[in-house]
C-alpha cells in the first residue's frame, strides 16, 4: 500500500496496548530527520576550530550530494573512512558539548513532524522505540534524548584518554544493523513478527526484513522497488521539506566564483541524475 501522507499503523497492525513485546525500530537520516546527522555539524565544528574551512566545504558538498542523490553502500563506507580520519585526536568531551549546545539550531528543526508523531504513537502504545543508525553514537544520542527514545544502536568510535582514535569498534550498517536489532530484541524480549521498522535506504533491507511490519519512508529507488515487490508499506514524510544550503564564500574562505562553480556542477549532476539512461534499470521504481 502506498501513501503520500504519513499515517499511524492501523488498529489491525498494532497489538494490544502496553505490550512490552513490540518494538519500533527507526533509522535516523532521512527517516527521522531531513538531513544527515554525520554532516550536519560541519559548520559548528569549523566555528569551534576543529576543522579547517576547506574541510567544512567538503562536508557541505558531501551533505548536498547525499540529500539529493543519496549514497550507495560503497559511498557510505568512503564517507565513514573520511569522517573517522577527520575526528582522530578530537576531544570527546568537546565534541559532545558542541553537539548538545547546537543541536536545537542544527538538528531539531530538521526532525520530521510525522516521525515525531509516529514515535510518540508507538511510545503511547507501550512499544519499545529504538533509533538504529550508522552515524556515531555521539551524534545520535542527543537526538534520541530530544525525542524521548531510550534505546540507541549506532556506530561506536574508539576512545582513548578522552579522545577519538579514528578507529571504529562497531559500524552499524547493513547486516551489522540487522544484528544489532536482533540483539536488542533478544535482550528486551521483543516479538519481531509484531514489531515495526522504518527506513529510507536499501542498505537497511536486512533490518527491515527482520520485522513483521517493515515500512519504507522516503525510500531511495532500490528500496522503493524492493518494497513494492514485497508488498511493504511506503510513506512520505515531508514536514520539514528536506532542504540544504550551499556554503557561502565567506564561510569557507574561498571565492564566490568557486562556490558558484561548485553549485553549477551539482545542479548539472542532479539534472543528469534525473534523465533516463540506456543502461538504467527500466523496471518500476
Amino acid at each position: 500500500m502506498t501513501s503520500q501522507t504519513p499515517h499511524r499503523p492501523s488498529a489491525a497492525q498494532v497489538p494490544a496496548l502496553h505490550s512490552s513485546a513490540v518494538a519500533a525500530f527507526f533509522d535516523l537520516d532521512k527517516t527521522i530527520i531531513a538531513t544527515s546527522s554525520a554532516y550536519a555539524f560541519g559548520k559548528e565544528f569549523m566555528h569551534n576550530g576543529l576543522i579547517k574551512p576547506g574541510d567544512a566545504l567538503q562536508i557541505s558538498l558531501a551533505k548536498a550530494s547525499y540529500m539529493m542523490l543519496g549514497q550507495s553502500s560503497e559511498q557510505m563506507d568512503a564517507s565513514r573512512d573520511q569522517l573517522t580520519a577527520m575526528v582522530s585526536g578530537w576531544s570527546v568531551e568537546e565534541v559532545e558539548k558542541i553537539v548538545r549546545d547546537t543541536m536545537h539550531t542544527v538538528v531539531t528543526p530538521a526532525i520530521y513532524a510525522e516521525a515525531r508523531e509516529l514515535i510518540n504513537f508507538h511510545k503511547a502504545a507501550g512499544h519499545t522505540v529504538v533509533i538504529i543508525s550508522a552515524s556515531a553514537t555521539t551524534l545520535v544520542q542527543p537526538i534520541a534524548d530530544e525525542l524521548g527514545v531510550d534505546v540507541v544502536a549506532a556506530t561506536e568510535l574508539e576512545q582513548r584518554d578522552g579522545r577519538f582514535t579514528g578507529e571504529i569498534l562497531f559500524y552499524c550498517k547493513g547486516p551489522a544493523k540487522a544484528q544489532a536489532l536482533r540483539e536488542i530484541a533478544q535482550r528486551e524480549g521483543i516479538n519481531l513478527q509484531h514489531s515495526f521498522a522504518y527506513s529510507d535506504s536499501a542498505t537497511d533491507i536486512p533490518m527491515l526484513e527482520m520485522v513483521g511490519n517493515p515500512v519504507a519512508v522516503n525510500p531511495d529507488r532500490a528500496l522503493k522497488k524492493h518494497a513494492l515487490e514485497h508488498g511493504w508499506d511506503l510513506r512520505a514524510f515531508r514536514d520539514p521539506v528536506p532542504l540544504f544550503t550551499m556554503p557561502g564564500a565567506r564561510e569557507v574562505g574561498i571565492g564566490a566564483s568557486v562556490v558558484a562553480g561548485v553549485a553549477a556542477v551539482i545542479a548539472a549532476g542532479l539534472w543528469l541524475a534525473g534523465k533516463p539512461h540506456p543502461w538504467a534499470d527500466s523496471s518500476p521504481a
